[in-house]
């Protein structure tokens, strides 16, 4: 596939449970739902989601790379998830991905500086990565053909 240089190139850092619920109603959402990370994207990005773990509220870990999609369009909308929740979220078309563990990945990835506390890059949940390793971990992701 051919990963346009043109727009930016982001990691979504969430539970599987809740990437599982945005690719399946074609949106994004990042930080607890937060508005102004989604303002940093722009139509034709490509996203990445990486859950460290299985659910928000549980403790097993998976960390996997497990969603892909490219921002569909220029808006940032607001849900309704229950009268006191009202997440911010973004149109994003996913593509068919095989989920693909991090570990094997860490050594060739050039955002994450300290390969032996990997992890601490994924803090802020949302980040942006150079065009070459979204291509690496995308090559991982996508079935072969």
């Amino acid at each position: 596939m051919d990963f346009s240089e043109s727009g930016k190139f982001w990691i979504i850092v969430a539970s599987k449970n809740h990437v599982m619920r945005g690719v399946e109603g074609g949106f994004c959402q990042a930080n607890h739902g937060k508005e102004a990370p989604l303002k940093r994207m722009k139509r034709g990005d490509w996203v990445i989601c990486y859950s460290p773990k299985e659910t928000f509220e549980g403790n097993s870990p998976l960390r996997k790379f497990i969603a892909l999609g490219q921002i569909r369009d220029d808006h940032v909308y607001q849900a309704e998830m229950s009268n006191d929740f009202h997440p911010f979220r973004r149109n994003i078309e996913f593509l068919a991905v095989n989920e693909t563990a991090i570990e094997p990945l860490i050594s060739e990835l050039s955002f994450i500086e300290n390969k032996k506390s990997w992890g601490y890059v994924f803090r802020f949940g949302l980040i942006q990565i150079p065009r070459d390793d979204f291509v690496l971990i995308a090559n991982h992701m996508l079935p072969k053909i």
